[in-house]
């Protein structure tokens, strides 16, 4: 645990996760009221910032942090849900095929290249564009196209470990193969899973940032980066911090996750790919 990277990052994505889980309390304002009369007011560190909204207004008059911190908890839901989905997908496949081989790796491996040969954000957005624009839907689009990273990684952690002595002494002792995939191979390989979860979690939130800058991720008016910093692109010239600061937020938490999941990757001799 001397390692930087786990405490930086661990400790970034602990103040924005305390931030999504209480921002009903620490909000200083709705994220949702509009005050016309206080539209695009600047934020504290510029002159005629009012002190009752310390990062501005936007384009609407509603308060600037208060969306900020909900807009945090829109990215770690977002990218939470989009890692369970994805990995159980792929944890599912890769532990399958690994443990079995044969016809079941083969095919496996098959669904494994049919996946790296569609370009995720294509498909996501042309799916998106068919079929609305949803929170849930991009959870489903997302977690439906990330998971060969999980499936890779447990393919060939599987493969290195079913043939062990503790997987020969549960066979021995009678353990049926679920029990055997559940309770002998899954908690061995979970440290190299758990560093594809937060790498997978990044780039979930980074596409869900995307897709919402293009008006086809998190609907209006939730408070998403992604679409604040869509909603202040017309303003960027003259009031460009409507553009930077959810944009410097989006880019700590998606550094604090690679720096936490770098860390572990170390620490537990896990690599990825």
């Amino acid at each position: 645990m001397r390692r930087s990277g786990i405490w930086i990052g661990g400790a970034i994505l602990t103040l924005v996760v305390m931030a999504g889980v209480f921002a009903p309390w620490i909000a200083p304002h709705d994220p949702y009221a509009q005050d016309l009369t206080r539209r695009l007011a600047v934020p504290f560190w510029m002159e005629g910032a009012l002190p009752e909204h310390l990062l501005g207004t936007d384009q609407l008059g509603r308060d600037y942090l208060s969306r900020l911190i909900f807009g945090a908890r829109v990215s770690l839901i977002i990218g939470a849900m989009v890692v369970v989905v994805s990995g159980a997908i792929g944890i599912t496949l890769g532990v399958l095929g690994g443990f079995f081989g044969g016809r079941v790796d083969d095919v496996v491996l098959f669904l494994i290249t049919c996946r790296l040969s569609i370009p995720v954000v294509l498909v996501a957005l042309a799916v998106v564009g068919l079929l609305g624009s949803s929170t849930t839907l991009v959870v489903a689009v997302l977690g439906l196209l990330l998971w060969d990273r999980f499936a890779v990684v447990a393919r060939a952690t599987t493969m290195q470990v079913r043939n062990l002595d503790y997987v020969a002494a549960a066979w021995a002792a009678g353990s049926s193969t679920p029990r055997i995939l559940i309770s002998e191979v899954l908690p061995n390989i979970m440290t190299h899973l758990a560093v594809v979860g937060t790498l997978e979690m990044a780039l979930a939130i980074l596409l869900e940032a995307a897709l919402s800058f293009l008006g086809l991720g998190v609907p209006p008016p939730l408070p998403s980066w992604g679409l604040m910093i869509a909603e202040g692109r017309d303003f960027m010239f003259f009031s460009a911090w409507v553009i930077w600061i959810p944009g410097i937020a989006l880019f700590t938490l998606v550094l604090a996750i690679n720096l936490l999941g770098d860390g572990l990757r170390d620490l537990f001799g896990a690599a990825p790919s």
